[in-house]
């Protein structure tokens, strides 16, 4: 059978979610869980390839596997023996051709801000300090811009490689909750370090350093060397999917 797992866990102590040679990863530390559970190699398929440092409150996989163990039972077995930052929060049989990736779905990502004139050392793994003062409504009023179809390769890393650099945003805040300042981001798809140039990017137009409207012509301009720059991964945490039916 296929089974689904949504995933939650603090990026801070490793490489990312893909599995690479330079370091431990999320999905390297899954599929050993798995393996060694079941009893046999077993690879998960991932729904988005979170950086470095970058947390998730409700990533996907998907396995396939020969077991009699229901798959509400797995989340339960598994949380047994991972480690502490890293939770499966449920588990589900679905249809062999459900790909976390492929199929469509709703992607929701929160770039959390500190801004204070000081730091709170509770804070450091999961919000970007920043000590000058932020204008959220003109911020708000940018990330307003970004809703709907565009052509997104300003917020594009530049060594990236996607097939089309279009995507389309189905809504955009920022909203402040105290000292943390919120830049909540839901779409289609999200290309390699978009979010955290989108975050980048407004934490300049709130600083005061470019007009609201500046967002427009960043988007039209195409070019990353228009945008902002690259916001620090751990203030990024991945919301979760919500997948079409």
């Amino acid at each position: 059978m296929r089974v689904k797992l949504v995933v939650a866990y603090d990026g801070t102590n490793y490489c990312g979610w893909q599995i690479q040679p330079n370091g431990i990863t999320i999905q390297e530390v899954l599929n050993k869980t798995l393996s060694e559970l079941f009893r046999t190699p077993i690879t998960t398929i991932g729904a988005s390839r979170t950086d470095s440092g970058v947390h998730s409150l409700g990533n996907v996989c998907v396995f396939d596997v020969n077991t009699r163990m229901p798959a509400e039972k797995i989340s339960y077995a598994l949380n047994q023996r991972l480690p502490e930052d890293i939770v499966v929060l449920d588990s589900t049989e679905v249809p062999d051709d459900f790909h976390p990736r492929f199929s469509k779905s709703r992607k929701t990502y929160e770039y959390r801000i500190l801004n204070r004139t000081f730091r709170d050392p509770t804070r450091r793994l999961d919000t970007h300090f920043f000590h000058y003062p932020l204008d959220v409504a003109k911020m708000n009023e940018a990330a307003k811009f970004l809703i709907g179809e565009h052509d997104f390769a300003s917020f594009c890393a530049a060594n990236a490689q996607s097939e089309t650099t279009i995507r389309t945003i189905y809504d955009a805040s920022v909203v402040r909750d105290g000292d943390i300042i919120r830049i909540r981001v839901t779409g289609n798809g999200f290309l390699y370090n978009m979010v955290r140039i989108i975050a980048g990017t407004l934490i300049k137009i709130g600083d005061g350093d470019m007009p609201a409207a500046a967002m427009k012509q960043i988007i039209e301009a195409a070019n990353r060397s228009a945008a902002g720059p690259t916001a620090p991964a751990n203030g990024l945490t991945m919301i979760g999917l919500e997948y079409e039916t």
